[in-house]
């Protein structure tokens, strides 16, 4: 026999009664019946019921087992009775007598307790996080991820890509966060840095012939963690293909992302990759507020500026003479009562505004038309009943009164809104106010219950813009990848920078933003007009992308690629709301690796081959 086991803990079935197994695993939990020992047995695989008695020759031994240690047992598997049969567990129509057992590594009293499902702080989870792992929820987590990535690679490999390994060490690159440097022991002063992504090399790979490119690649930047983002490394699809057009690479990626959504998203709606739009960059900003829209919401924001220009809302009025600003509602069907307006402005406020604007549509009531009329209730009622009046609605709310009900009825038309529903507003440029109010749909459309969550919604947000100024200085600069093709080329940098669109795409799904790519600029000559637009000289661009400007002198083809993010798929699969659920050893929310003490203080020996000094942080 195995020096270790005969089964796994999920092997045994009621076919294996009569004969002898060797088992080895944690002590999951121990039960006490009166001197009877029942011991759940759990390796990676599942759980076994163990049980010793009197009887057994090391029923002392046992009685010392806690839980956590590991242990190897030899018994009798036996069937359990129909009464005791266990339908949650594969195992569960058997239990295993124990007759020998070996202690392989017994434990002191745990930080925290693998079986069941507490909640522990973050920070307690993360220094023990080989404990942590040991977790039902977590192994499920991990286990999940490494299918997905196998399913990725199995999906890339059937589209006729291969998968080739791009350098961890490389040069500092701009990619829109901070690079992780190293220094050079061989040439002191000098730093490589650790990829922010495998950009520059799949783009030399295109241009070294190889077509169709992709890798499970990990990516390295250094930025302020957020719950859908490691602030240090994490993995990426990465792919990229020549002679495409931006069509193509959706046509290439999206099958890969849905099937893998197919197969593991738990019966979920996955919407066909045909029907997955194409949202421009600027609409998805007006109706959702942000280039990741949450389309199982179906709210869609709408510009309603017209109806509060001259108005009696003062606030809105006055803010519409300023040049560039703009008024937008956000519709709430079914949240027409005051109790949820004024609940939505207290949201308003905890994200640091005054408030925001509503107005709620009721059905007229009698006191209303009299009062409007100038006759009694009791005549309205009587005039209601006689069909001469027919009870319309009538639009509530501090801001219908400011304006008057022909504006309000204007709105409600627009909004294509009713009894019952409300709307919501807020003004301004829509930069200051875009990320509020992108909050504030999601909050409605979930406190609603608009929002389909047994849905994955995908949206393909295309043409996003190429450059941005500065609000304050003017000073044009690359609002998205510099190394993307400008829509129309030279031709298009001719002309107004900001009205300048990139061949960029994004896929978003459920509110986050799962894949990001574009078709290459792979003419130098547009490279360097695109960077010169934004204040960098040729010289500066040959000296950050010398190997790639180089390289593009010698016959590029057209290539376009992307890059979805692995950690982000995985945790919409799994259910979790922090990505950290689904990486095996992430950082907390410093940036510290709390099981391993990074980041760590260098010994002075190293300091000294480097050729590097610390200097303390200035308070």
């Amino acid at each position: 026999m195995h020096a270790y086991r005969s089964h796994t803990c999920a092997d045994l079935r009621k076919d294996h009664v009569g004969q002898t197994a060797r088992l080895s695993g944690w002590v999951h939990r121990v039960r006490d019946h009166g001197g009877v020992l029942f011991i759940d047995l759990r390796d990676h695989y599942g759980v076994t019921q163990l049980i010793c008695d009197p009887d057994s020759p090391v029923f002392a031994e046992v009685e010392k087992l806690r839980s956590e240690w590991c242990v190897r047992i030899d018994g009798d598997v036996k069937a359990r009775a129909d009464s005791l049969v266990n339908d949650k567990i594969p195992t569960g129509e058997v239990e295993v007598f124990i007759r020998d057992l070996e202690v392989l590594g017994d434990a002191p009293e745990l930080p925290l307790i693998v079986f069941g499902d507490q909640e522990y702080p973050e920070e307690t989870r993360l220094k023990y996080r080989f404990l942590d792992l040991r977790r039902e929820q977590m192994q499920r987590n991990m286990t999940l991820r490494s299918d997905v990535v196998a399913s990725i690679r199995k999906r890339m490999w059937d589209q006729g890509f291969r998968e080739y390994q791009t350098p961890i060490i490389t040069a500092s690159s701009p990619e829109g966060a901070r690079d992780f440097l190293v220094p050079s022991r061989l040439h002191p002063g000098k730093f490589y840095a650790l990829p922010q992504a495998p950009q520059q090399f799949k783009q030399l790979l295109m241009v070294s012939g190889f077509d169709k490119y992709f890798q499970i690649a990990p990516c390295f930047r250094d930025e302020d963690p957020r719950a859908d983002r490691s602030p240090t490394d994490f993995y990426q699809l990465d792919l990229e293909m020549s002679f495409v057009e931006q069509q193509d690479v959706f046509d290439t990626a999206a099958p890969v992302i849905a099937g893998v959504f197919e197969e593991f998203g738990g019966g979920r709606k996955v919407d066909a990759p045909a029907e997955w739009p194409q949202i421009p960059y600027k609409t998805s900003m007006l109706k959702y507020g942000t280039d990741k829209p949450d389309l199982r919401n179906p709210i869609e924001m709408q510009v309603v500026s017209e109806h509060f220009a001259g108005s009696g809302f003062a606030i809105f009025a006055k803010l519409l003479e300023n040049e560039g600003t703009e008024i937008r509602a956000i519709p709430a069907p079914t949240g027409g009562s005051r109790k949820f307006c004024d609940r939505m402005n207290v949201f308003a406020q905890k994200e640091g505004l005054p408030g925001m604007g509503y107005i709620f549509w009721r059905q007229q009531s009698p006191d209303s038309i009299a009062q409007e009329r100038g006759i009694s209730v009791k005549e309205v009622n009587a005039l209601i009943k006689s069909g001469e009046i027919v009870l319309g609605n009538e639009a509530a709310g501090p801001l219908a009164k400011n304006i008057g009900p022909e504006r309000t009825e204007a709105i409600r038309q627009q909004l294509g809104l009713g009894v019952g529903d409300a709307a919501f507003f807020l003004g301004g440029k829509p930069s200051a106010f875009e990320r509020v109010a992108a909050k504030a749909r999601v909050t409605i459309g979930d406190e609603l219950g608009l929002t389909d969550t047994d849905r994955f919604a995908f949206a393909w947000i295309v043409d996003f813009p190429i450059y941005e100024a500065d609000e304050e200085t003017g000073k044009v600069d690359f609002e998205h990848n510099p190394f993307s093709m400008p829509q129309g080329g030279m031709a298009a940098l001719e002309g107004d920078p900001l009205a300048v669109k990139g061949y960029q795409y994004d896929l978003a799904c459920n509110g986050y933003e799962l894949v990001s790519g574009a078709i290459r600029n792979h003419k130098p000559e547009i490279m360097f007009k695109a960077f010169e637009i934004a204040g960098y000289g040729q010289d500066e661009v040959r000296r950050r992308f010398g190997g790639m400007v180089n390289a593009f002198t010698y016959g590029a083809p057209p290539h376009g690629g992307c890059a979805a993010g692995i950690d982000r798929i995985v945790m919409l699969l799994a259910d979790q709301d922090n990505i950290r659920e689904v990486i095996l050893f992430p950082m907390n929310q410093r940036a510290e690796d709390l099981m391993m003490d990074a980041p760590s203080e260098p010994l002075n020996e190293q300091l000294m081959e480097l050729g590097l000094r610390v200097l303390p942080r200035e308070e």
